[in-house]
């Protein structure tokens, strides 16, 4: 038994995550916790949600609740949805919590005693409409770069770029629009990420295994322009964690917060110790996770996240890790992927547009989505939702393939030999056959779920669902039950077999109808088939089951069609 510690980029608190969102990270780390815990494995699955910075005190304000309360409704929320979702981390944290304020105040102080910190006496922009000042995000204006007049204070979505927002050409306040901004002197605390440039450098050139996607954003930061750079760990903000030096005042430093990304990544191990204490363990736990010299040494360490999130994670995170000059557990695999657009268009939480998560529970169940964007995951590009793909994806793949399997030899059985698995004789040259490419596909199946393949994954789970299909429309049992009752009875037991071994392999897409599969067959054992052939004898002849209610129900042009002008734009 291998344990793996597996984290998903945590999703920001001002507001219900859209699909995107989903497939960006969650999604997909749950899928792998699934499988590795199905496999025997031990697994620590964490998220949290990231609650520091503007965009939750703009958010609280325009609610008119303080910002810790709306913080933890939104935390509950969220929360409520990663259920729904069938999400099955070990522990959902918050990045408020007291945990991570002390682990990033710890950190701060290590990296300084390490001279990982400089302060920095800097201009930064002051709003007189707003009456603040603004940090990075909240400056809009022209990236000198590639001349995208949206781009943002710290990151130009469109090409990348890390920049500061006085490089901004004609920039604007993103809170009210006002331009009447005044440049201001304040000190700041610089994570000296130049100084770290080489061992962060050696650490990924190591990574020979990782996507292509991460390592060339990763490079791409690294090596583009000026190379990496130092980065602004401190904001003048109310709401956030008090710099301090460990557990130390910092001179110069009072009424300051560590800067969002500074703090979340943290909230990783932070919210690893608040699993601990809600589970009523002692640190010892959690520490064997994330400390080399206490035990995590055995450790695999895999994130999942957006491509937007990768420099912070190839970089940030890893020099605080190493720059604290402590034993950290570092990353081993980063599987990032790409956006999700939606009907020709990007997904848009401003805009309200495209399906976001609680929506999606309110007009289907978890599995119809799960299924579509795990099978549509933007490995190798951008993926697009479209309403006529889903549609034709759910009715074909879950409905006619899965759903259909399982409704017709469950019913057959029951109309011929009651609801209980029937006798007959051994498995014949057909079934041994079905056997030996069941086997075949399921190494498949197996080796592109460890290397998170998820398309490749889903694509081979799908085959292994029309196999059997393939093999009752070939068998015909209820025409060999004419003249061979004993036969067909073998092959009914074959495919009432068929739906335990597909429930265990489809858990991971699935979770939800495969625990209504194996209540349907009543399989107490849902044990990793290892072997092929002796799974597809684990129901024994006489063993009572039930006939399930529709798995899954087609999607009617009529709803496609509402749904499409539903959520077309304007949240509601």
């Amino acid at each position: 038994m291998a344990r793996h510690l597996i984290t998903s980029a945590l999703p920001y608190i001002n507001g219900i995550k859209h699909l995107g969102n989903l497939v960006g990270s969650q999604l997909p780390a749950d899928l792998y916790a699934r499988y590795l815990r199905a496999r025997g494995h031990e697994v620590m699955f964490i998220c949290a949600t990231d609650e520091h910075g503007t965009p939750a005190e703009l958010a609280a304000a325009k609610t008119g609740e303080a910002v810790d309360d709306y913080c933890a409704r939104m935390h509950g929320l969220q929360s409520d949805l990663a259920q729904g979702f069938g999400l099955s981390f070990d522990h959902y944290g918050r990045s408020s919590s007291a945990r991570n304020k002390g682990l990033t105040q710890h950190f701060a102080g290590r990296l300084a005693d390490q001279g990982y910190i400089r302060e920095v006496s800097e201009k930064q922009v002051y709003s007189h409409a707003d009456g603040r000042f603004l940090p990075d995000r909240y400056i809009e204006g022209t990236c000198p770069n590639c001349g995208y007049d949206k781009a943002r204070g710290d990151q130009c979505e469109n090409c990348t770029k890390q920049l500061d927002p006085t490089d901004l050409i004609d920039p604007r306040s993103a809170i009210s629009g006002s331009t009447d901004l005044e440049v201001r002197e304040t000190r700041h605390l610089y994570l000296r990420q130049s100084a770290l440039k080489d061992q962060i450098a050696a650490w990924i050139d190591a990574k020979a295994d990782w996507p292509i996607l991460t390592t060339s954003i990763a490079r791409k930061w690294l090596n583009d322009g000026e190379g990496l750079q130092d980065r602004g760990i401190t904001r003048d903000l109310d709401w956030g964690v008090p710099v301090k030096r460990g557990d130390v005042e910092w001179p110069g430093m009072e009424g300051k917060v560590f800067y969002v990304w500074f703090d979340a990544p943290i909230e990783y191990i932070a919210a690893t110790a608040e699993w601990a204490d809600a589970t009523g363990h002692d640190d010892a736990a959690w520490r064997r996770w994330w400390r080399l010299d206490e035990g995590a040494e055995d450790v695999t360490y895999t994130q999942f996240m957006g491509k937007d999130n990768v420099p912070f994670h190839t970089l940030s995170f890893p020099a605080t890790l190493i720059g604290s000059g402590e034993p950290w557990k570092m990353v081993d695999y980063i599987k990032s992927f790409n956006y999700l657009t939606y009907q020709g268009g990007q997904f848009s939480t401003s805009q309200g547009r495209g399906v976001f998560m609680d929506h999606a529970l309110e007009i289907l169940p978890a599995d119809y989505w799960r299924w579509w964007l795990l099978s549509h995951a933007p490995e190798s590009g951008d993926s697009e939702f479209t309403w006529e793909n889903f549609q034709q994806s759910v009715n074909k793949d879950l409905a006619d393939v899965l759903g259909n399997f399982v409704s017709r030899i469950t019913k057959f059985c029951r109309s011929k030999f009651g609801e209980a698995v029937p006798d007959g004789p051994a498995y014949g040259p057909e079934e041994l056959a079905l056997t030996e490419a069941l086997t075949t596909r399921l190494r498949a199946y197996e080796s592109h779920m460890a290397a998170m393949e998820v398309r490749k994954a889903a694509s081979e789970l799908r085959a292994i669902w029309v196999l059997g299909n393939e093999y009752l429309q070939s068998a015909a049992p209820w025409s060999v039950f004419k003249t061979d009752p004993d036969r067909a009875a073998m092959q009914v037991r074959m495919g009432l077999n068929l739906i335990r071994f597909y429930a265990v392999l489809s858990q991971p897409f699935i979770p939800f109808a495969t625990q209504g599969m194996l209540t349907a067959i009543n399989a107490q054992d849902a044990e990793w088939p290892e072997d092929a052939a002796q799974a597809l004898q684990a129901l024994p002849a006489g063993h009572a089951f039930t006939v399930p209610e529709v798995m899954f129900a087609k999607i009617s042009d009529d709803s496609r069609a509402e749904w499409e002008e539903r959520f077309q734009g304007v949240r509601a």
